[in-house]
């Protein structure tokens, strides 16, 4: 019995044809498609994307026109049908994909402010989150998301000990905050470290890099996170760690994660790397 063609949907946002970034995506399609998957590609300077959350995504009349709140009425548009077209489309694009590739230059810290419009617009609450429906039990937690990033300094910057400081305080609200809240199994970072500043030799060996971890990419484990089962998950509980977990990782030199350090050292590369679960 033929196996189920994978789809992957790739958000590139670069504004030139000809940078190391749209070479990455180039890979990308290239790569995937001789592996037998269906590319869909979001070009978000293509496309000239409009990053700016607002009243206009809404087609139909505000619940509370008064006072207008963005989560809540995009969430009832969602519901019922009238949301914007350009974020259905895109809506539409993410349903439809097993993994999503996010290409970016990291941009003062973090993601280019089209990227992050995309983010604030197509992750509406009901379709992409609710505080029922977060974390391990988002609605994407079937779907997979790498990051492949591009960095304007060199790698040492990036170091515990370097200039720009650790790597993975920058991951952190990226992976975690935006891609494990909804529920993606993150896979570990494509970091292409100054590519700008690198030999024509050191660009072509990043991209023979993402091309080799490319064709494998669907037997990746993905970084793992602190469990929702570790939290008291209630109002009352105040949504933080259980006492029995604190108690457990009482003498560890590190914390649980780059969030959840508990006033202790940074568990290394923890958001590049998968490993095992916490036990408590």
């Amino acid at each position: 019995m033929a196996s189920k063609v994978k789809n992957v949907l790739i958000v590139l946002a670069h504004e030139e044809k000809n940078s190391f970034n749209s070479a990455l995506k180039n890979i990308a399609v290239e790569t995937l498609q001789k592996k037998g998957w269906k590319i869909t590609i979001s070009d978000l300077y293509a496309m000239k994307f409009n990053p700016i959350a607002s009243r206009n995504d809404i087609t139909g009349s505000p619940k509370n026109p008064e006072h207008f709140s963005y989560a809540d009425e995009t969430c009832s548009a969602w519901k019922d049908g009238y949301l914007s077209e350009d974020i259905v489309k895109e809506q539409n694009k993410l349903l439809a994909a097993d993994l999503v590739i996010f290409q970016f230059p990291i941009f003062w810290f973090g993601m280019p402010a089209i990227m992050k419009g995309w983010i604030d617009r197509v992750f509406t609450r009901g379709f992409a989150y609710t505080f029922q429906t977060m974390y391990d039990n988002g609605p994407f937690q079937k779907k997979r998301a790498v990051i492949s990033v591009t960095t304007g300094g060199i790698q040492s910057m990036y170091s515990s000990k370097g200039l720009n400081g650790d790597i993975n305080v920058i991951l952190w609200p990226i992976q975690h905050g935006m891609l494990h809240f909804t529920g993606f199994q993150v896979l570990s970072p494509q970091i292409s470290y100054c590519p700008g500043h690198a030999s024509p030799l050191i660009r072509g060996q990043m991209l023979e890099e993402w091309k080799s971890r490319l064709e494998m990419i669907w037997e990746e484990k993905p970084v793992q996170f602190v469990p929702d089962s570790m939290f008291d998950m209630s109002f009352e509980g105040g949504f933080v760690l259980k006492k029995e977990v604190e108690d457990t990782n009482a003498e560890s030199p590190y914390g649980l994660s780059v969030g959840q350090h508990m006033g202790k050292a940074i568990p290394l590369s923890e958001q590049q790397k998968s490993k095992k679960k916490t036990v408590n």
